[in-house]
């Protein structure tokens, strides 16, 4: 069972999780590109600081040809027994195409998708895995430090094989978009006529005892505490990609996605003109997950 793992890139999740971690009793040996943060020099002294026996390495870094760089440069430093742990948010067939890089060399991989954003710290991360049961087992330690206190099904899931865990949190995060659309579009209207005198009061109203009580309406007032008419943010939103990837799978299996896809359009017109509700959306995902925002104004 691992006690001591490494993990690569410390950015805003990969900090934080390297924080939890080590709270949670597991050893951790950090590394990135900003050696203000990193533990070590080189991916290689990474490896060289993990105990002898089945190594662990998690990969925290942006999805893509950075992420492919990396565990390609792991397949060469890692032997037979080690195993890659994958947890950026790269689209679900990239993990096949991992697993079968590692697998001629007997390295083993996990991809799992992470949710908990800027507050997995305190509250812990919602984990999301797949890949083969033993090697699931072996990690257990660090995924139990990561996840949120309580029983292990509520905030963990081996999905399935590799490449499920990923796909579990493009689905998480394109039901995401709708929820956060939902939201919005409820507050632009309650500001859309003065009959309705306190907008923030209403809403913190329903984060108790109403059915659409959630944590992310309770993000949704913090935000207009902060800034009540959210006058220091644009309506501009980004789209991070699982809304798209959710979009395309949702296209090739024919299943409608009426509202994930409109939430996934909503985010594309924000681009073109001015919406409230669309600044609602910006506050939510600067609340929940510190994503950048643009200032009002702003070009």
């Amino acid at each position: 069972m691992v006690t001591h793992i490494g993990l690569v890139g410390l950015g805003k999740m990969g900090a934080n999780m390297r924080t939890r971690l080590r709270a949670g009793g597991i050893e951790v040996t950090g590394f990135d590109q900003n050696p203000e943060v990193s533990d070590v020099a080189s991916l290689s002294e990474l490896v060289a600081a993990l105990p002898p026996g089945q190594r662990f390495v998690w990969v925290m870094v942006p999805s893509g040809p950075i992420t492919r760089s990396v565990v390609t440069e792991l397949a060469g430093l890692l032997t037979d027994g080690d195993v890659v742990i994958e947890g950026g948010n790269s689209h679900f067939s990239d993990d096949a195409v991992h697993a079968a890089e590692l697998a001629p060399l007997g390295i083993g991989y996990l991809d799992v998708g992470v949710s908990g954003g800027i507050w997995g710290l305190e509250n812990g991360y919602g984990l999301m895995v797949g890949g083969d049961a033993a090697l699931v087992e072996a990690a257990m330690p660090v995924f139990d430090a990561l996840r949120p206190d309580g029983p292990r099904e509520e905030g963990f899931v081996h999905a399935g094989a590799v490449g499920a865990g990923h796909y579990a949190k493009m689905v998480h995060n394109g039901i995401e978009y709708g929820l956060m659309q939902a939201y919005a579009e409820g507050y632009e209207l309650l500001e859309a006529k003065d009959i309705v005198t306190d907008v923030p009061g209403t809403l913190k109203a329903w984060t108790r005892g109403t059915v659409v009580r959630s944590w992310l309406l309770d993000l949704l007032v913090k935000a207009l505490e902060e800034d009540p008419e959210l006058g220091e943010i644009s309506d501009w939103v980004e789209d991070s990609g699982e809304g798209r990837w959710t979009v395309d799978e949702a296209i090739d299996s024919a299943v409608p996605l009426p509202v994930i896809s409109a939430a996934l359009f909503a985010r594309f017109a924000s681009r073109q003109g001015a919406s409230p509700a669309m600044k609602a959306v910006a506050a939510l995902r600067q609340q929940f997950g510190g994503h950048a925002v643009k200032p009002a104004g702003g070009s």
